[in-house]
Parts: structure tokens; sequence; C-alpha cells
């Protein structure tokens, strides 16, 4: 990558979980261009994961997939452990992977429930718990917060939301220990974004796209710039923050 802010994260290396797609390969391709090498973590479909690897060894960037399923905490932690044995090193972590199950709380298993708490909330705290080992100054930790986790404006959603109002709060609580050693560890809050898992044209969307401010969905690329600019060298004064990147949903 050529650009000017082709290499602001020169010589970096970064995590994301989740990353063969959506958000998540949006956030790992963004990364790779701005310089990082980049491991991303995939629970089921392999061949998403390597498509994502192919697109940014295409554009000249760096990258590997590791097979770990979010909600296993022992894959999880080998995944850090792996990228820092192929890369030498761990600067990034973007705790991408996450998942909802939309249903009445009433109607919701305790099997739903443990599933979307062991993903959304273990599966980070084990991953970011994994990484701080290895991190050193200007470590950057990045949590795929949820607009839902400040605001809840549509049903179907309680077990998730509770899980994005625990990381946001998780968040906040460990800027707290590891700021003395020059990490950040930030929230970023999705509104309603353009995904296969809640797509533009779905069931659920003409409401959500009326709850924002701009009346569209946004773009995985919008989502992506942000966690880019809160890994990279300007955002240094930036921690425990909780960053919104919805429309305006919970304007």
């Amino acid at each position: 990558m050529s650009n000017n802010n082709g290499q602001k994260l020169a010589g970096k290396v970064a995590v994301v979980t989740g990353g063969s797609r959506g958000i998540g390969a949006a956030i790992a391709k963004r990364l790779a261009a701005d310089g990082a090498s980049v491991a991303i973590t995939y629970a089921k479909d392999a061949s998403a994961a390597s498509a994502v690897v192919k697109a940014i060894e295409r554009d000249g960037g760096k990258a590997i997939a590791i097979q770990a399923d979010a909600a296993d905490v022992e894959a999880v932690k080998g995944a850090v452990e792996k990228t820092v044995a192929i890369f030498g090193r761990r600067d990034v972590l973007v705790n991408n992977a996450g998942t909802a199950i939309p249903k009445t709380f009433e109607t919701t298993t305790l099997e739903e429930m443990d599933r979307v708490i062991d993903i959304n909330v273990r599966g980070a705290m084990a991953s970011t718990q994994a990484a701080l080992k290895h991190m050193k100054n200007g470590g950057r930790i990045i949590m795929t917060g949820s607009a839902v986790g400040e605001r809840v404006s549509t049903p179907g959603l309680v077990a998730y939301a509770a899980t994005k109002g625990a990381v946001k709060v998780f968040a906040q609580a460990l800027c707290r220990e590891v700021g003395s050693r020059g990490i950040t560890v930030n929230n970023v809050q999705p509104g309603p974004i353009d995904t296969d898992l809640n797509p533009a044209a779905g069931d659920w969307a003409v409401s959500q796209k009326a709850a924002t401010a701009l009346d569209r969905y946004g773009r995985v690329d919008e989502v992506a710039a942000l966690v880019a600019f809160v890994a990279g060298p300007e955002s240094s004064y930036i921690t425990g923050a909780n960053l919104a990147v919805d429309g305006g949903m919970n304007a």
C-alpha cells in the first residue's frame, strides 16, 4: 500500500478474533493495509478465513488464519501464543468475535444464553488475558462492543445486550490496570452495520435504519476505519472510551 497513511502500523502485529467475515474481515484488511501483520481467528469457515488472508496478501500485506472457536478458552489462548511464535510479538488485539441469538428473553434457552456469554464475554476476557502477557508499551486492546451495550431500542436482544454492556465496563475497568504500561483499552460500539448477520435488507432492518440519524445502515469499512485509528499511534491518549460508530442511533 503506497498511500500516506499506509504504514501507520508498520512493524506491528495485530490479532483480530472472528476475522473471517463481516466487520472482523474488514478490520483485518484495514489493519493490514495500514502496515500490520495480521492473524485472524475463525470458528468453522476455513475457506472464508483463507479468502481474507489471500485478499490481504494480494494487496502486499501479511496475514495468517488460525482456527479457534471463541467459546473455547484454550483454543483462544493457543491462537495468541501461535501468533507470537510466528510473528515474534503482539501489539494489537481486536476482540471482535461475537454472536447474537435474536429472540425474546423468555424463549431463550439456558444453552443459548451460555453460548452468547461464552463467546462475547468469556472468550474476549480469555484472549485479552493471554495477549497482555506479550504486550509492551504502545499496546492496544480494542473491543467490538455494540450500540445496544449502551442503550437498547429493539426487543429480542436481551442476552446479547447484557454481554455488550459487560464488555463496555470490562474495557473501562481494564484500562485502569494497564494504563501505567502504556497500553490502551477501548470499546468500539457499532450500530446497524450491513453484514451477513444483520443485512440491510433483512427482517429487522426497517426499524434499525429508522433509529439512526443518517437513515441508513453503516458499512463494515466505516467500523474498520475507527478501529484502525484506535489501533494507531495518533490515539495514544484515548483509553477507557466507548466510541460510537452507529449513524447517530444513540444520539
